[in-house]
């Protein structure tokens, strides 16, 4: 039995609603539910009994817990004492445009719960480094969007999205349901600085796709994309189902691979915080959206 399903028990065994537990535990309720039933089928015996007004505790249940609560605050103490005998420890996230949202809170709340003596640093990049830091050194693990070099670094996707073509909603392109790169062989694009990483510049500037040299506006951040296309009519790529300001759309691109959003660390980082960080990420978005995770 781990400590995670545990502390899952628990919550339900003290809300009798799995509803109400999900939200406390900060997830959704299928994945809760799951853990659950494969808790009684690790025990052999039924835990909870079910109804559609909550759940009530079998006689195992109670025993259960009433010995889960004594061991997770054992196991609190422990984690307690050995972070006050380690001393403070810091730890740097380096994010990329929005990919720190696609968290919310959970993510935070989660790594402060396991971490609770831990500083935590954010630094967030522009769309010059899609590492958001990593490469040079300066921060210890990233959220970040794919593709780049990963040379003497290690990825963890979380999720894959389609990409889009960003147009302004009076283009007469942008009630298409879908566009190729073809579409798009004589518009301007948006482009990055000369030294951007050359496989994140070729992807997002549709080089990638067709091997066409693009010319438009140099950017550094998606702000300045968005405005770009709002402003001089460019065009440029960003993951379907985010946000627009009004008068911009995003039109899905049928011929480029999806973009993943990726956690990244460097290969030779063997450090606890950031095997844990890994770890947290990963069970915090699968609890989250189990569907999406890849």
């Amino acid at each position: 039995m781990e400590l995670r399903t545990l502390r899952y028990f628990v919550a339900v065994a003290e809300e009798l609603h799995f509803g109400r537990a999900a939200t406390r535990l900060r997830m959704t309720q299928p994945p809760l539910s799951r853990a659950i039933k494969q808790l009684e089928a690790d025990l052999g015996c039924v835990l909870l009994l079910r109804s559609p007004t909550g759940v009530a505790l079998t006689p195992a249940g109670v025993l259960l817990h009433e010995e889960a609560c004594a061991l997770l605050a054992r196991a609190d103490r422990m984690r307690e004492r050995v972070t006050e005998l380690a001393g403070p420890v810091t730890l740097t996230v380096g994010t990329l445009a929005d990919s720190a949202e696609q968290f919310g809170t959970r993510l935070a709340a989660a790594y402060r719960e396991h971490h609770p003596a831990a500083r935590i640093l954010i630094r967030e990049s522009d769309l010059t480094d899609p590492t958001a830091g990593l490469r040079a050194g300066l921060v210890d693990v990233a959220l970040t969007r794919t593709p780049f070099d990963d040379t003497g670094i290690t990825t963890r996707t979380l999720r894959s999205e389609r990409v889009g073509v960003v147009l302004r909603t009076d283009d007469p392109l942008a009630h298409r349901d879908g566009l190729r790169l073809a579409d798009l062989a004589e518009r301007r694009w948006f482009r990055f600085p000369d030294g951007t990483d050359p496989v994140w510049h070729a992807y997002w500037t549709g080089a990638a796709g067709d091997g066409r040299r693009r010319d438009g506006p140099v950017v550094r951040t998606a702000r300045e994309c968005l405005q770009s296309v709002l402003w001089n009519g460019t065009v440029g790529l960003m993951p379907l189902g985010h946000g627009l300001p009004q008068g911009l759309t995003v039109v899905p691109l049928t011929d480029m691979p999806p973009t993943s959003l990726v956690i990244a660390w460097r290969a030779d980082d063997t450090t606890p915080l950031t095997r844990s960080f890994v770890r947290i990420a990963e069970t915090v978005h699968r609890t989250a959206d189990p569907a999406r995770v890849e």
